[in-house]
């Protein structure tokens, strides 16, 4: 028997649709296309971990653990099996989504005896969250920023540019490096939010301080800072120090609900930004936050939201971006379509001002992540572990070919709190920020 032949053919039954890839087993035995991305499967476990949790889960967890792996650049492979699934939809709508029935389950049953690969469900990779509690409750949402953002500092200095701004650059010009497209990220920001010295501006999910940072030191205001991961605050104060910005920027551990304790109070703030928090934030939970962002502006203060959406509200999509996404890397993210969001916002009472697409832009700054974690991949397998540095090859892989093919975009909102006579104190054309 060739092993990985009957593999492939069991594996396509089970999408229904022909597979664009080359198959090598731990035996040597291979079978499909020979001019097709090679994947390869170190070890019987991998076999365990798919029939155990069929589809994207199961190929991750075999994938994160080293028993899967694919020969040449991962994004290409990801991108030949998107395109030939999008071929197969164009027949079936529901071609590429397992589908196991009993027959199917016995067959995978007498193959994995056959390929000596039956056996426990393996244990999953210990990078995995496992949230509990209510969700979006303060102490789970506590829980799922520090899974992902408590992972490492140093791991993260080695990824993101020195400004350390984890979120889409602007490529205005694509010979753009990644650190000059998150400057010019920044100061977009900041021109699109009219800030100027003595304004005082909110930072909600400030991050690692990029923008709060470069608010304060280059356009004089003084930032209130908002973060859930305890990594990201003590990181943020130590710069601020460092560059004798103690008295501009403050950065408090607490929940965006929560922000009296910071000292802001309602109607005196000038500007308010949020730079890809509002994904974390929930569905039911956006209206409490928008409403929160419309009760902490003074009249004619502007709000700044940078989020990430998903392309539709199809069948089977999942708004958390799939069972990677949702079970490695961001637990409990809720991804809208972009008109959800501006309604969302406007119903708040705000005004949107101005909407800027962004999506082709996000390729870009992944790619220069990527970059660094290959050029730095001893260190950062050093810093926090092979199976979590394989979590993000694939999931700034994945991740990239989202945006670029259209299934996640990114936006920047600008929307403004009208005084109680209209009045909105915007510029007469968007070339103010532009230029």
């Amino acid at each position: 028997m060739n092993k990985a032949a009957a593999l492939l053919s069991l594996a396509e039954e089970a999408l229904d649709m022909s597979l664009p890839v080359r198959l090598r087993l731990w035996d040597g035995s291979e079978a499909g296309p020979a001019d097709a991305p090679v994947l390869v499967l170190r070890d019987k476990r991998a076999v365990r971990h798919v029939l155990h949790s069929p589809g994207e889960l199961g190929v991750a967890r075999a994938y994160v653990q080293g028993d899967l792996d694919l020969e040449g650049d991962l994004a290409d492979g990801l991108r030949t099996m998107w395109e030939a699934v999008r071929v197969a939809r164009e027949a079936d709508g529901k071609a590429g989504r397992p589908k196991i029935g009993l027959r199917l389950k016995l067959r995978g049953a007498c193959l994995a005896v056959r390929l000596g690969a039956i056996g426990r469900r393996p244990a999953a990779p210990a990078a995995e969250s496992n949230l509990t509690g209510e969700l979006h409750s303060r102490e789970r949402d506590r829980a799922a920023i520090s899974h992902h953002y408590d992972l490492s500092n140093d791991f993260y200095e080695l990824i993101l540019d020195p400004q350390m701004a984890y979120s889409s650059g602007f490529h205005a010009d694509p010979s753009m490096s990644l650190e000059e497209a998150q400057t010019a990220k920044l100061d977009l920001v900041c021109r699109k939010l009219g800030l100027r010295p003595g304004m005082r501006m909110l930072d909600i999910g400030s991050g690692w301080g990029s923008l709060s940072l470069h608010a304060a030191a280059h356009y004089g205001v003084h930032v209130t800072g908002v973060t859930l991961s305890s990594e990201q605050r003590d990181y943020v104060m130590k710069r601020a120090a460092e560059r004798g910005l103690q008295g501009r920027v403050d950065v408090s551990l607490r929940h965006f609900r929560d922000l009296a304790g910071a000292g802001v109070a309602d109607g005196t703030i000038d500007a308010i930004a949020s730079i890809e928090m509002g994904e974390h934030v929930g569905d039911e939970e956006y209206v409490v936050f928008t409403e929160s962002i419309q009760r902490y502006l003074r009249p004619g203060g502007r709000v700044l939201i940078q989020q990430m959406s998903r392309s539709n509200d199809a069948p089977g999509d999942r708004p958390g971006g799939g069972p990677f996404i949702e079970t490695y890397i961001a637990p409990d993210m809720h991804m809208k379509p972009i008109a959800k969001t501006i309604g969302l916002i406007a119903g708040a009472g705000l005004e949107i001002r101005d909407v800027q697409a962004m999506r082709e832009h996000y390729p870009q700054t992944v790619a220069g992540w990527a970059a660094n974690l290959e050029e730095n991949w001893a260190t950062a397998v050093a810093l926090v572990g092979e199976e979590t540095a394989r979590v993000w090859r694939l999931y700034l892989a994945g991740g990239s070919l989202a945006f670029e093919e259209n299934r996640m975009g990114v936006d920047q909102i600008l929307a403004v709190k009208p005084s109680p006579a209209g009045r909105s104190d915007m510029p007469a054309s968007p070339l103010e920020w532009l230029a």
